[in-house]
């Protein structure tokens, strides 16, 4: 004989308690991961973040940090300063100086050296002079930069006093000696890599400066005066 065919039982009470248990723990499992995940991408985001930052904070301390190594190491034949002469006496070996000038685009001035080359003793403190004058018949602002050749010299090459790197205005039609103090280092002849140098070169190079718009008449007049002209 057939046996009746047997009808689905409901789940028991254990078996339902350990499926609510089961979907929970995926529920959790999903939860936790969702926040791994969350956590994750919060630190990338921190990381990305830092770096981006810290790219910009290089790139404007670049500027600096490479004026200071030049000004430090001569690098780029960047002079170096001086606060006051070699408390040493010269050496015998001598050297000789040259003396170069140049005007950049837009600026209307004419500038040379006094003298184009002299001879040197090493440590020996010098004054030369350049002559500066504003062609144009308005006042102008001017800057010179300036690097000494060879490049490797510039650690070598001590300035006193210069003009440089400092604003220069001139008056219309008007005429300027402007002196450079310096010497070359004594610690030059220890440096065997310059054994055979006989020369070295100075160079200015004047750039123009952004000048300022004059305030207009009107505007630099008191209020009562100007009610007065009405």
């Amino acid at each position: 004989m057939e046996r009746p065919p047997t009808m689905p039982q409901p789940p028991t009470t254990s078996q339902a308690t350990t499926a609510r248990h089961g979907q929970r723990g995926l529920f959790s499992l999903r939860g936790l991961f969702s926040l791994r995940g969350l956590g994750r991408d919060a630190a990338v985001a921190s990381i990305c973040g830092f770096v981006v930052v810290l790219m910009l904070g290089a790139s404007y301390a670049a500027v600096p940090f490479y004026d200071w190594f030049c000004r430090t190491t001569g690098f780029n034949g960047t002079t170096q300063v001086a606060t006051s002469a070699p408390s040493g006496a010269p050496l015998a070996r001598k050297i000789a100086v040259r003396f170069d000038a140049n005007v950049g685009p837009g600026l209307p001035w004419k500038f040379e050296p006094e003298q184009t080359e002299i001879e040197v003793r090493i440590g020996e403190v010098f004054t030369v002079f350049y002559d500066v004058t504003n062609l144009s018949a308005r006042e102008t602002t001017g800057q010179a930069a300036y690097n000494v050749a060879p490049l490797t010299v510039g650690a070598y090459f001590q300035k006193i006093n210069c003009f440089c790197f400092t604003d220069q205005t001139m008056a219309p039609g008007e005429k300027r000696q402007m002196p450079v103090v310096f010497y070359v280092d004594p610690a030059l002849a220890a440096d065997s890599d310059n054994d055979g140098l006989s020369t070295i070169t100075l160079s200015y190079t004047f750039y123009p400066m952004r000048e300022t718009a004059p305030k207009p008449v009107a505007a630099s007049e008191p209020a009562d005066k100007r009610k007065g002209n009405l």
